[in-house]
């Protein structure tokens, strides 16, 4: 299976936390069971599991609902490291944009 690389990805290294984060700031309107995103994120579910602690710890996930006995959870938009990361994937799309290389020249 071939990953897509986005450009947060691309910055801070293609890690599992990192690849985590980036699926759900991709999606940041929907919830998710850990399952699914473990499948967004193209990690296995041991992975999701061991990087699961860190993220719940920062806050960058919180619960949202539940879907029979499943718990969905979103990116945590008020969480202020949430706030920064999204602030540096539009600053990194920006620098690297075809337009903006286009300017530069």
């Amino acid at each position: 299976m071939e990953r897509n690389e986005s450009i947060l990805i691309g910055f801070l290294g293609d890690q599992p936390f990192t690849r985590v984060v980036d699926f759900l700031l991709e999606n940041m309107d929907f919830d998710y069971s850990k399952t699914e995103i473990a499948r967004g994120a193209e990690i296995g579910w041991t992975t999701l599991y061991k990087v699961w602690g860190r993220l719940e710890e920062f806050e960058i996930v919180k619960p949202t609902r539940r879907y029979g006995k499943t718990q969905l959870y979103k990116i945590n938009k008020e969480n202020p490291v949430v706030k920064k990361l999204l602030s540096l994937e539009m600053e990194l799309i920006e620098q690297y944009s075809p337009a903006h290389k286009a300017q530069a020249a």
